[in-house]
């Protein structure tokens, strides 16, 4: 049954906050929907009482497009479920589950699929959108393993988007968005993984940032698909395995996540050990606690972009490492990953995602907590990406970034894909009900 929430209700505070604080938005009415049939009702008052509506899961688009004022949200966070055939490696997981506790269920098992950085990402929003994470050059996007949808129309249909029903539906929702309907299950392909790993963090004072970069870069560049990484400017924590003339300040960190033989790995990571990092932490370790090992809380203020790369120079290592000298909060984190691998390798038409041949994503996440700051911090990230321009491809990956405006879109899936994702759209969703994402919008609307 829909529990109805609205801002006079105990708990609305609650229901409504976002893991990106500076969105703060009042929805009439937040329903909170166990399944399919309370989805339906949700959309069907929507359409009574002409309210705008938002899907929400998780809650980490930094947009905040999982909510809206004065409109109504449909909250899938009851859906819990996850069911895992281990002998068919497939899993079938409710649209509120969160990468966590999927990774948590699969890994009982020895199995996962590529999941978020973030453990309290939404599963279904992450997937939608494409789906980054660790495994990613080992076993391609959340959305390359997405093997069938269960969704709730704009009009009210529940339909199962699998590759003999409805084939073009799951295409369009393989980096689409949540531009179709309501999703409320995912089905997916699951690998061996772990349940130990080879994982960790290396940290080193920034006045090595230009050493360890370079070296970085031409290792990673190289590295098999097993291997998937992150370099990141970072401030050192304020923990106990940080030297305390590091605590609090400039840093270069690598996140090391190695899915294969340990002694191989070990001796993989031993080029970025050589260079002596302060800290090391790299070693065998559970799978899910690394998918945990850079959990942000909620509450706090962000603002986040990124571009694609065919190449990173030397000329755009030194505008990283610059920007990354610069952050205006201790909090920001500033990222440079690799892609490649099974990413790369597949077919360039079986997701709408475009630019699958990218080497190289750079991502500035600009992390604070006073409102007084908002303006120098976003400043900061739209400082570099003009600095970046010239090292760019004009891809970009959607779930990286906030509302950057309609040619940010197109350019996520080239303009060929992009008016397959509109003839989509304008079929199953023609009244364009689910505007509140990165919005794909119907012929009609056009």
């Amino acid at each position: 049954m829909t529990k109805w929430c609205g801002p006079d209700e105990a708990g609305y505070d609650e229901q409504r906050a976002l893991f990106n604080a500076m969105i703060d938005k009042r929805p009439r009415v937040i329903a909170a929907c166990d399944g399919p049939a309370d989805v339906r009702e949700a959309l069907e008052r929507a359409a009574r009482d002409g309210l705008a509506v938002a899907v929400r899961s998780g809650g980490h688009s930094v947009a905040g497009q999982s909510t809206n004022d004065d409109g109504l949200v449909v909250d899938v966070r009851p859906m819990k479920g996850i069911e895992i055939d281990a002998s068919a490696r497939r899993a079938r997981v409710g649209a509120g589950c969160t990468w966590g506790e999927f990774d948590a269920a699969a890994q009982e098992h020895g199995l996962a699929t590529t999941g978020g950085r973030v453990s309290t990402t939404g599963v279904a929003g992450l997937t939608l959108g494409g789906g980054s994470g660790w495994l990613e050059r080992q076993y391609g996007l959340s959305c390359d393993n997405l093997l069938a949808i269960e969704l709730v129309t704009a009009d009210g249909r529940e339909l199962r988007a699998d590759e003999r029903q409805h084939p073009d539906l799951l295409w369009a929702s393989k980096g689409g968005g949540g531009n179709f309907g309501v999703v409320t299950a995912l089905e997916f392909r699951l690998h061996p993984v772990g349940p130990t790993i080879l994982a960790g963090l290396m940290l080193w004072p920034f006045d090595r940032a230009s050493e360890v970069a370079h070296a970085y870069r031409d290792w990673a560049d190289d590295a098999p698909d097993e291997l998937g990484t992150a370099l990141v400017v970072i401030s050192g924590p304020p923990e106990e395995f940080v030297p305390a003339y590091l605590q609090g300040e400039p840093a270069v960190g690598l996140a090391v996540c190695w899915n294969g033989d340990h002694a191989v790995g070990t001796e993989l990571v031993q080029v970025m050990r050589d260079l002596g990092p302060a800290v090391d932490l790299v070693g065998p370790m559970p799978y899910a606690a690394f998918q945990q090992m850079i959990d942000d809380p909620p509450g706090l203020r962000q603002y986040w972009s990124a571009d694609y790369h065919d190449s990173f120079p030397d000329a755009a290592l030194d505008v990283f490492l610059a920007a990354g000298a610069g952050r205006p909060s201790p909090m920001t984190q500033h990222l440079l990953l690799p892609w490649g691998g099974a990413l790369a390798r597949v077919d360039a038409d079986a997701t709408p995602l475009n630019q699958r041949a990218a080497r190289w994503v750079s991502h500035p996440f600009a992390t604070w907590m006073d409102e007084a700051d908002d303006e120098e911090n976003i400043a900061w990230v739209r400082d570099y990406r003009r600095a970046n321009a010239p090292f760019t491809t004009g891809g970009v990956y959607l779930n990286f970034i906030g509302d950057e405006g309609d040619e940010r879109i197109r350019a996520a899936f080239g303009a060929e894909k992009y008016e397959r994702l509109v003839a989509i759209k304008s079929e199953y969703d023609p009244e364009n009900v689910f505007a509140g994402n990165q919005n794909i919008r119907p012929r009609a609307t056009v």
